[in-house]
């Protein structure tokens, strides 16, 4: 194992001491469920637990060492290497993350992309740590590690001698993002678009797009900002970034006057083709992931490739090879009734706009002889006052979409249950943990089904329980597409 922070090197970033010989170090975490042998543990006090309370269990899985308050540290010392901090701010551990991930920030040449927005963001980093690990030496976000603590933590797990580094940055509040793009430091960010997502935290979808734009607030000098021509607010976003230490404004979408633009996108049930201009040149390539929306986010990630001077063309071949990210279209092929359904995975989150895209790609879906689209749905959360009406205006995609029957599960979904026609009613519950059982119970041979709503409705049990009963081949996780 390559080590990624020496014991001087850690001493020196976070102002701590080293107490007991220290293991090598070569990654970073803050939770013991998924700790690997050589992490740094960082004892961070959560909401509702103290990360001190988990340093014995850390130490016992292979940490190289914790990090731990002084005021902790003699008592903790017994169980293995710790690494003790001042105790400075309400959580000094946290203090001492952010210090490292400075440092780490700080030792590397590598050329650094910050990405935020409404929707897409984690799909649309994937995207690019898959076309640029194919061009160096690639780190980037784990999962939707966004916010106070998974960005440093990001951080400090970087290696000294990474090319590029891909950032998720994420808010539900403003002036969330600037501290964090002023962490990463990027040379570029990117916004995909604007969308009323955590509304009832902002007093209107000018105020959200404000706060996306704090992510310009970071740039590093003669950075390139890149925003989506399509979005609303596009030209408060570009006020944004010439506010910036921004050198120039890069714009994507179908917009005629986008700077990497989309002439055509042909959508298939299970890829999307582009003919692009990417800066004045033609740019034809698969997408291995079906949905306008992917298609859109797709350019933004072309966009990159070329402000960071990589290979375009073979940025552009690689998107052959994208599959969605877990949760986020992610397809399952299913064995019912002697044939095959097909399940698509978007239960990671959802908002009113991330909704009618996924609605969108279900329609684009086709189904078996006697098969039905069919949309399992859950609320949609942190939309404010006008939750219920956004709820029941997704009514109108759902037809245009054709989707045959919908189930909701929670109390915000109902709206939009009783808003439509009694013949697309599947089911209402409300949790989703009600629906499996109606939901398993109509399935049929030649249907698609999409599940999708907000990380707190919980959708995902759905998901999991339907692989576990009919997966083809439960150890794959993507699988072919429609018929």
């Amino acid at each position: 194992m390559t080590a990624l922070w020496t014991r001087a090197e850690l001493e020196a970033a976070t102002g701590g001491r080293l107490i007991g010989e220290g293991r090598p170090i070569g990654g970073a975490s803050i939770d013991t469920r998924t700790i690997q042998p050589g992490d740094l543990f960082f004892a961070i006090r959560g909401e509702a637990r103290d990360g001190h309370d988990f340093v014995a269990d850390a130490l016992g899985r292979g940490a190289g060492a914790a990090v731990v308050t002084e005021g902790r540290a003699a008592d903790l010392a017994a169980r293995g290497p710790v690494l003790a901090v001042p105790e400075t701010g309400a959580d000094p551990v946290l203090t001492a993350m952010v210090r490292l991930g400075a440092a780490a920030r700080a030792r590397t040449d590598a050329q650094v992309v910050a990405v935020t927005g409404s929707v897409g963001k984690t799909g649309t980093k994937e995207a690019l740590r898959h076309v640029l690990s194919g061009q160096g030496e690639t780190h980037a976000s784990a999962a939707s590690y966004n916010n106070h603590w998974g960005v440093p933590l990001t951080l400090a797990r970087m290696p000294a001698a990474t090319r590029y580094g891909v950032f998720e940055i994420g808010m539900n509040h403003g002036a969330e993002i600037v501290p964090l793009a002023a962490q990463v430091r990027p040379d570029i960010a990117l916004i995909t678009t604007v969308e009323p997502v955590h509304i009832e935290h902002f007093a209107s979808l000018a105020a959200i797009a404000d706060a996306k734009g704090e992510i310009f607030s970071g740039l590093r000098a003669g950075g390139v900002a890149i925003i989506n021509r399509d979005a609303q607010h596009f030209d408060r976003l570009v006020a944004h970034a010439q506010a910036s230490q921004a050198g120039r404004v890069v714009s994507f979408g179908e917009h005629p006057q986008a700077d990497v633009r989309a002439q055509r996108i042909v959508l298939r049930p299970d890829l999307s083709v582009v003919d692009a201009v990417v800066m004045g040149q033609p740019v034809t390539y698969k997408l291995g992931t079906a949905g306008r929306h992917a298609a859109l986010n797709s350019l933004g990630v072309l966009a990159v490739i070329h402000a960071l001077g990589a290979d375009l063309a073979q940025a552009a071949l690689s998107l052959t090879g994208l599959t969605p990210p877990v949760g986020r279209g992610e397809r399952t092929a299913l064995e019912i009734g002697g044939g095959t359904a097909y399940l698509v995975d978007e239960s990671y989150n959802a908002n009113p706009a991330s909704v009618r895209a996924a609605l969108a790609t279900l329609a684009g879906i086709e189904t078996g002889p006697r098969g039905r689209r069919i949309a399992v749905l859950g609320d949609m959360l942190e939309l404010g006052a006008a939750s219920a009406e956004l709820h029941r205006g997704l009514a109108e995609a759902i037809e245009a979409a054709r989707i045959d029957l919908v189930f909701a599960a929670g109390p915000l979904t109902r709206h939009l249950f009783e808003a439509l026609p009694v013949s697309r009613r599947g089911g209402v519950a409300d949790t989703a943990a009600e629906l499996v059982e109606p939901l398993a119970g109509i399935l049929r041979s030649g249907d698609a089904v999409m599940v999708k709503g907000s990380n707190g409705s919980r959708m995902g049990r759905i998901v999991e329980a339907l692989k576990a009963r009919y997966a083809i081949d439960p150890t794959r996780r993507a699988l072919a597409s429609a018929p």
